[in-house]
């Protein structure tokens, strides 16, 4: 089985963290310019559901009023201006034009604004200590479809982006893997399955467990249910600390494997520095990679062609 991805992973962004000045006070921001030449190895597809609206720029800041943007979508909920103009039918009609261009596009992945009221996923409002009314208008869709989603915010930290990135390879592969035998199940959990337990021990047990019962040729409805759930563990993020807890052990192992009595990357700790903690991390995967050596935590290579 091969676990590398070569073809280019499609990803969607909320347009004002693409460089557009699209924010409703004119603002915006270049964060994806953050991953320098990394960039080029995703192919961007850029929406903005408020502008798409034709509230134009600058514009009146929008709120969401009887609800969130799940009840907006269920006909209870509704979006207003500041002065109490109701744009709910041009922010829902501009919301699903945005989902289908997504869609038209093929992403597997949407970095999300979070705060807005349209993109938002776990807050609606920029006040960071009032949640508002998540997820938003658009937001509600994003989670629908089962995009991986990501927080642009998550592109000014090192590790954060390190640790979706790594899932979202995984995530991609999972959806494309193509199952015919059992012992393809086998096989790819085999990949996936450190990667799953790191962010749910017990919820990826069970899935490990789960492909004893099934049939030498599985039925559809249980590959597929399988692949949902594996997928639903990968969207989920890690924390800093487990990262650095299974690094410690994949460090070790490594050296074990090749026979090294010292490598010239030095193992985390607690006391380096974020950024230079994934530096290091990162310039460890590459030297084993180099190897033929594959680090559990990120079982997936992607080399897109540029």
């Amino acid at each position: 089985m091969d676990f590398i991805i070569k073809e280019h992973i499609n990803v969607g962004i909320s347009a004002c963290n693409f460089g557009a000045r699209f924010r409703y006070d004119h603002a915006g921001w270049d964060r994806v310019g953050n991953l320098g030449r990394e960039m080029s190895d995703y192919a961007w597809t850029p929406v903005c559901p408020e502008v798409l609206a034709g509230l134009g720029i600058p514009r009146a800041t929008i709120r969401l009023t009887g609800g969130n943007g799940d009840d907006l979508w269920a006909g209870t909920g509704k979006v207003k201006d500041r002065s109490g103009h109701d744009v709910s039918v041009a922010v829902k009609a501009a919301s699903l034009a945005s989902l289908e261009a997504l869609r038209r596009a093929k992403v597997d992945a949407f970095l999300y604004m979070e705060g807005s009221p349209t993109c938002g996923i776990q807050r609606t409002t920029l006040k960071n200590k009032n949640l508002g009314k998540p997820p938003g208008a658009f937001g509600s869709l994003l989670l629908k479809e089962k995009f991986f989603l990501i927080s642009a915010l998550d592109l000014d930290s090192p590790w954060k982006w390190w640790d979706h990135r790594r899932r979202l390879h995984a995530f991609v592969w999972t959806k494309r893997l193509k199952i015919f035998l059992k012992k393809d199940l086998y096989e790819a959990w085999h990949a996936l399955k450190f990667i799953c337990q790191e962010v749910d021990r017990a919820a990826a047990d069970d899935i490990g467990r789960s492909l004893s019962s099934f049939s030498r040729k599985p039925v559809v409805t249980d590959t597929e249910l399988w692949r949902e759930r594996v997928m639903g563990l990968l969207r989920r993020p890690s924390t800093l600390q487990r990262i650095q807890s299974v690094m410690v052990k994949h460090v070790a192992h490594y050296r074990k494997v090749f026979g090294l009595k010292f490598i010239d990357v030095q193992a985390p700790s607690e006391r380096t520095g974020k950024a230079a903690y994934i530096n290091a991390l990162s310039v460890l995967e590459r030297k084993a990679a180099e190897r033929g050596y594959l680090f559990a935590d990120r079982p997936i290579l992607y080399k897109p062609e540029r």
